[in-house]
């Protein structure tokens, strides 16, 4: 981790609300996180999703696992579960279970979410449980040191492939589609108001819900790889990703190490808790 310095800067009236209102005003800023991560730019568009869709704080609870995007909890004033590697998700499932009209937004980053937690992820998928996930890809396990994630590229250099990874990486959106999500989009930190509006829509939408923000850490993969400094991993966030539209028009191998940004699924299907109530309702009925 590098050193904090504050960051002193002219905040517009929007910000001034949001920040006042979302973020919990204490000797825990600065953040934890690198000078030129893109996790903090995903807590801001969940925070500024969460203003736009005017909705109440107390009824909304985020959760994370560990690892850098674990520690997003601590900075906003909702309520929060910070709970352990790889296990947000079941967390998150008996939160929603006893407390299903609470918005549940689920923070992880792809270590988090795929390895350790990949059956976590798929299951909860699979039910169509009420959680907003968040998953931040920064392709590495960024805070242990650079070692190879789900989703490191093929041939890429890691601390724990000093000769070059030889695994596929996961596509977690096209993951997330076929293991049953309602809804499914991706963007990149450098897309922000695309990033904020997928949020938002997947914060409305009933069921299990993701949204993939890859956020490329320039500390640990970057700086072992030699592709540069954080302003040059957020260019490379901007030439390096498409459009769904333009991915139809591409072939395979023309796509081949593009971001291809854009929502896969929207789709309605039964969400868990509503069903689960029906049960209890038709099972209390024979009782009586």
């Amino acid at each position: 981790m590098t050193t904090k310095q504050p960051f002193n800067k002219v905040k517009t009236p929007r910000e001034s609300r949001v920040h006042e209102r979302y973020l919990r005003h204490s000797k825990k800023f600065p953040n934890v996180w690198c000078a030129g991560c893109g996790i903090g730019i995903v807590m801001g568009s969940i925070i500024r999703a969460i203003d736009d869709l005017q909705l109440d704080k107390n009824d909304i609870a985020m959760i994370s696992g560990i690892g850098c995007t674990g520690r997003m909890p601590v900075y906003v004033d909702f309520n929060t579960m910070h709970t352990t590697h790889g296990r947000a998700l079941a967390f998150a499932t008996g939160l929603k279970m006893v407390r299903p009209e609470m918005k549940i937004i689920v923070v992880m980053g792809d270590g988090d979410a795929l390895a350790i937690g990949g059956n976590h992820f798929i299951h909860a998928a699979r039910r169509n449980i009420g959680l907003t996930t968040i998953v931040v890809n920064n392709t590495t396990y960024g805070m242990t040191g650079g070692q190879y994630s789900p989703t490191t590229p093929t041939d890429a250099i890691a601390s724990t492939a000093p000769y070059g990874h030889i695994e596929q990486p996961f596509p977690i959106a096209e993951l997330a589609a076929v293991s049953g999500a309602a809804f499914v989009a991706r963007s990149t930190v450098y897309h922000v108001r695309e990033l904020e509006k997928y949020i938002a829509q997947a914060i409305e939408k009933e069921g299990f819900t993701v949204v993939e923000a890859v956020s490329y850490c320039h500390t640990t993969l970057g700086r072992i790889n030699r592709w540069g400094t954080a302003p040059d991993m957020m260019r490379r966030l901007k030439e390096q990703s498409v459009t769904r539209r333009q991915a139809d028009g591409m072939s395979e191998e023309e796509k081949q190490g593009l971001i291809v940004r854009g929502v896969f699924v929207d789709r309605a299907v039964p969400e868990y808790t509503q069903l689960y109530d029906h049960i209890i309702e038709r099972a209390e009925a024979e009782v009586a």
